[in-house]
């Protein structure tokens, strides 16, 4: 008879210990789930002030080339337009930290993929060591922008028909 009543006390312990273990738990994912919404936040905040530093950046470089050369010359070119890539990266990225589904999202780093195989083409010096590099990002890069056209005309496609339903 002890032996079934000290089981029981012992079984109603470990069921307390459960309840507040779940108890805790429920808790502390609450607060570690807040803590981490919060550190998303400044790091948004802190890309969307390096977003700003990229743009004047950008803005300073072109203006400040124009002043001095008039017609620029292929290397401020190449340098403008490696810079405005780099912007176009940020952008994605700042952009990507505000979507919520999960299709969009894959399909904007999708996005941000293109732009920086395109961006690697334009950087690489074409030498023949490297053509076999070279081939390969730009078929992945066309890969990628038939794949980008293929899903925003799907997204287009599927619009239409939610309309028509």
């Amino acid at each position: 008879m002890k032996a079934a009543e000290n089981k029981s006390v012992i079984e109603k312990v470990f069921v307390k210990l459960n309840q507040v273990d779940k108890v805790l738990e429920n808790k502390v994912d609450t607060i570690l789930l807040r803590m981490i919404n919060m550190l998303k936040y400044i790091f948004i905040l802190i890309m969307i002030l390096y977003l700003a530093i990229c743009l004047m950046s950008l803005s300073h470089k072109i203006i400040s080339f124009t002043l001095n050369q008039g017609a620029l010359d292929f290397v401020s070119i190449k340098m403008i337009l490696t810079d405005g890539l780099f912007t176009l990266i940020v952008i994605a990225i700042v952009k990507t930290l505000f979507i919520k589904n999960g299709f969009d999202y894959a399909l904007t780093f999708l996005e941000i993929a293109f732009v920086v195989m395109i961006r690697k083409l334009i950087l690489l010096e074409t030498v023949p060591e490297e053509t076999d590099l070279l081939i390969a990002l730009g078929i992945t890069s066309s890969v990628f922008f038939i794949l980008i056209v293929y899903i925003h005309n799907l997204k287009r496609l599927w619009k239409r028909e939610d309309k028509v339903n």
